[in-house]
């Protein structure tokens, strides 16, 4: 079973999760901008942030055999703090970089008017840059959540077969499904959906356009719920070809707009900037 993980933070895991990432088929991932956890000070921490996701985390994703990519942007939940809302002037010249292959995560949290600007914006910058973009769908509203984020995407630039709907579940999928956009899953060991209920999703909306995600982050998360939900469709199921479609075929298919994906970039070395992953005289 070969496994692309369409949106994890590695940032905030360890080496032993790429080694069980690895050993449970995930040979690819996409890393979105996230959020600190605590409220950054000014835009220069997305900087250092960005520069992380663009080099080191690459490079440590490689010694395990996982080609890493990224999506950037200023995330929902930091578009409402006026410290941060700077770092949208300096996006620009980081979209360029031959490893971003969308603008994201992107969307609402709040829905609030500075996350409609930063919305906005940012659909804006992806069409300007002929990146797809990951946009965020509210854990709270859902729905209501839902329908704003469409009207603005509506009246962008972007085209909804260039959109990627994310942290869907039963109660958007269908309107998600109506709009042409890609339909995103997150699996999560207590919140979102789990493995039984996507695949319930998946033998009533079928799998195309569907791409299921970890989210692993900094907090109580799963980076192996993508394999969970192979596993899942298989025992009820679902054939070899429906689970490679999946998690594979689709998240190389929608990231693969960009025209910067690279499945063949996971090149072992032993420094970055003269730098080394290894420990204890190894």
């Amino acid at each position: 079973m070969r496994i692309f993980d369409p949106h994890i933070h590695m940032t905030s895991r360890t080496t032993d999760d790429y080694e069980a990432m690895y050993a449970a088929g995930v040979r690819a991932l996409v890393e979105p901008s996230f959020w600190l956890g605590q409220p950054r000070t000014s835009p220069a921490s997305f900087f250092d942030y960005f520069d992380a996701l663009l080099g080191w985390e690459p490079f440590r994703a490689a010694q395990h055999g996982i080609a890493h990519h990224c999506a950037l942007a200023l995330n929902p939940k930091e578009a409402n703090d006026l410290r941060c809302t700077p770092v949208l002037d300096a996006l620009p010249r980081y979209l360029v970089k031959d490893s971003v292959v969308a603008v994201g995560e992107i969307g609402y949290d709040s829905m609030t008017p500075a996350e409609d600007t930063a919305l906005a914006a940012q659909l804006q910058l992806a069409a300007d840059h002929g990146l797809p973009a990951l946009v965020h769908t509210p854990h709270r509203d859902k729905l209501a959540g839902l329908h704003r984020t469409l009207d603005v995407l509506r009246e962008s630039a972007l085209p909804a077969d260039r959109v990627l709907l994310d942290h869907l579940n039963e109660t958007t999928v269908k309107q998600a499904a109506d709009s042409g956009c890609w339909l995103g899953f997150s699996i999560y060991p207590d919140t979102k959906m789990d493995e039984d209920r996507m695949v319930a999703v998946l033998k009533t909306y079928g799998t195309e356009r569907i791409l299921v995600n970890s989210a692993a982050d900094w907090g109580r998360s799963d980076p192996l719920k993508t394999r969970r939900v192979g596993d899942a469709m298989l025992a009820a199921g679902f054939g070899d070809a429906d689970v490679d479609q999946v998690l594979w075929r689709n998240p190389v298919a929608f990231y693969g707009l960009s025209g910067r994906l690279r499945l063949d970039a996971c090149q072992p070395g032993a420094l970055h900037e003269g730098n080394s992953i290894l420990r204890g005289g190894e």
